[in-house]
């Protein structure tokens, strides 16, 4: 399988060597992020792509300084929706029915269904909701870089309201969840490089019942 031996060659690189990543790759790992699953298909999230090194230099400080950050050909942020509105779900469903050729009116009990739970939640409720979708996406991203020989560091490690507040996110409507520098590794200068990786052992891992 493929897959694993991209996930067994992959690790969150601690130093990246500044080289530029093939456009073809990036548009890969972007389209894999947009094809990544999530609840009720909604997609409540969006991705910024930075490569502006000039962006990359104020956001370091805010994420703690990480070298990652302006080493990387390109950084990817993952940022949720803020709050989740009738009109997002509206958007949403004449999408659904334009994509499929259907008449939108097929789609009135799955879209009163989606209004009912947006609407029953709290903004911050939504958020969460919403934030944990951007981590399904997030992780395809790194699966999809791995399987392109791109090295990903996830990261969590920053000041999400200074992020937020630089990039004009509140003005957007979102919120910062995650980072994901890409780039590749600088194995001579990464203390992390070479060594074994280390996961839990499969039988306390999974419980077989």
């Amino acid at each position: 399988m493929e897959l694993l031996t991209s996930l067994e060659w992959r690790y969150a690189a601690k130093k990246l060597n500044g080289k530029k990543v093939p456009q073809e790759k990036v548009e890969n790992i972007l389209q894999a992020i947009q094809l990544a699953p999530s609840s009720m298909g909604l997609q409540p999230y969006t991705v910024l792509l930075i490569t502006d090194p000039a962006i990359k230099q104020k956001i370091q400080p805010i994420a703690y300084n990480q070298s990652q950050i302006v080493d990387s050909s390109h950084l990817l942020v993952f940022a949720a929706w803020a709050q989740i509105t009738p009109a997002h779900v509206e958007e949403y469903i004449a999408h659904t029915a334009a994509t499929r050729n259907i008449p939108v009116e097929t789609l009135a009990e799955f879209k009163n269904s989606l209004l009912g739970m947006v609407t029953r939640n709290t903004d911050e409720q939504n958020f969460q909701w919403a934030s944990k979708q951007a981590y399904i996406a997030f992780a395809t991203a790194i699966a999809a870089a791995a399987e392109e020989r791109v090295d990903a560091t996830p990261m969590e490690g920053f000041n999400a309201a200074q992020l937020d507040e630089l990039l004009g996110l509140q003005e957007k409507g979102l919120r910062s969840v995650t980072i994901l520098p890409l780039g590749y590794r600088d194995e001579e200068n990464d203390w992390l490089a070479k060594l074994p990786k280390v996961r839990r052992q499969k039988e306390k891992l999974f419980i077989v019942q």
